[in-house]
């Protein structure tokens, strides 16, 4: 019999205020009990509750692993927004102290390792709810869920899937990006090897960039390369096994002349030299400053084509294209507010212990979905048939 999920105190520890943290944690504010923003020091995450006008709503903490610890108590949420290498000490100290955990992530094998421990005390970690991961996998579990109506799970049939996000100017520059997360994560991915399906076969591109390709989303030409491993998430998404890929693919998706515009950045990074690396990403950071008066804009365009041998093409995609404002950018609010609202349902109890993403079943995601559209998160559904 499994586990029931620990009973949640209401008290929401959110620790990071950058430059994902946004109206979500606003909307914490109002559902939870109690919330604390831990930050560097107390005087910054006072001045980040200012900036988000919710000075008085939650309290400011400095944060280091141990004064988090004095201040836990069982059933609290912890969501960290912190980098991912330091998710595992942190859910290894939720485990110890009986509180759940929450992050927008991929899971890394140090969370995995401490999932059974979790599970059995009751307490949920819920990864992967973010934008990307997160927002993604809700669209795609969705397009999955309704092709699988239309053409049936034990038909024969081939299918294309592509999923394609990303962070931009909403004003292009000569750079042809606006960071939206630290320049060394950014230049980290793209050292890392892409796998994905095309043309029916695993592909792997050691440099992802080099399979940058042009990509026509709702009229407007975009760059797109795949990176992580894609394979894993057929499974993930459900697609049935009497379907074959032709295509399936996870990427970034960039301005119109971002591969040319970046081919210094690339030159540095075939030349692999770490501490080269380390010190491009800080010229990065102040060559190209994320400032108030430039705004973001955040493209996620997915679809799913499946092709029966006999009949029409079933085709669905979702895309969501916001442009941030004076109050704050598009990913803050597409990070944020996907988390927030996984949060309200570990404080609801109606998320299982043990680990959650962001979807895991139809229903899930039809529900958040319909919940993000209500809570600003606006998005777009096409089906053709």
């Amino acid at each position: 019999m499994a586990n029931e999920a620990a009973a949640a105190s209401g008290t929401v520890h959110w620790i990071g205020a950058g430059l994902s943290t946004g109206s979500g944690l606003a909307a914490l504010c109002d559902t939870a009990g109690r919330v604390r923003l831990w930050h560097r020091t107390e005087a910054r995450a006072a001045d980040a509750l200012g900036r988000l006008g919710l000075a008085g709503r939650a309290e400011p903490r400095a944060y280091t692993l141990p004064a988090l610890a004095s201040e836990l108590a069982p059933g609290d949420v912890v969501v960290s927004m912190l980098p991912a290498p330091e998710h595992a000490p942190l859910l290894a100290e939720c485990v110890r102290q009986g509180a759940h955990f929450a992050c927008s992530s991929y899971v890394s094998d140090a969370v995995l390792e401490q999932v059974p421990a979790a599970e059995r005390a009751g307490l949920v970690v819920l990864t992967e709810a973010g934008l990307d991961p997160g927002i993604d996998h809700l669209f795609a579990h969705d397009l999955v869920t309704r092709a699988r109506d239309a053409i049936g799970d034990e038909t024969p049939a081939s299918y294309t899937f592509t999923s394609y996000c990303g962070g931009v100017p909403a004003v292009p520059n000569d750079f042809t990006y606006r960071f939206s997360w630290a320049p060394a994560g950014v230049l980290g991915a793209l050292r890392s090897p892409a796998r994905y399906i095309e043309g029916g076969a695993q592909t792997v591109a050691e440099r992802p960039w080099e399979a940058t390709r042009r990509h026509v989303v709702d009229g407007e030409t975009f760059e797109v390369y795949p990176n992580r491993d894609s394979v894993p998430f057929v499974a993930q998404y459900g697609l049935p096994d009497a379907w074959t890929p032709r295509t399936f693919v996870r990427g970034t998706l960039r301005l119109e002349g971002w591969l040319r515009a970046w081919d210094g950045v690339f030159e540095e990074l075939k030349a692999g030299d770490d501490g080269r690396v380390a010190a491009l990403a800080r010229e990065l950071a102040a060559a190209y400053p994320t400032t108030d008066e430039d705004h973001d804009r955040v493209v996620l365009a997915v679809s799913l084509e499946v092709r029966a041998r006999s009949g029409r093409p079933w085709q669905g995609g979702y895309l969501l294209d916001l442009v941030g404002d004076a109050e704050e950018s598009a990913m803050a609010r597409c990070v944020s507010r996907t988390l927030a609202l996984g949060v309200r349902h570990v404080l609801d109890g109606s998320l299982p212990p043990g680990l959650n993403r962001a979807a895991e079943t139809a229903a899930r995601s039809g529900q958040w979905l319909r919940e993000l559209a209500r809570d600003g998160v606006q998005f777009t559904l096409r089906v053709d048939r």
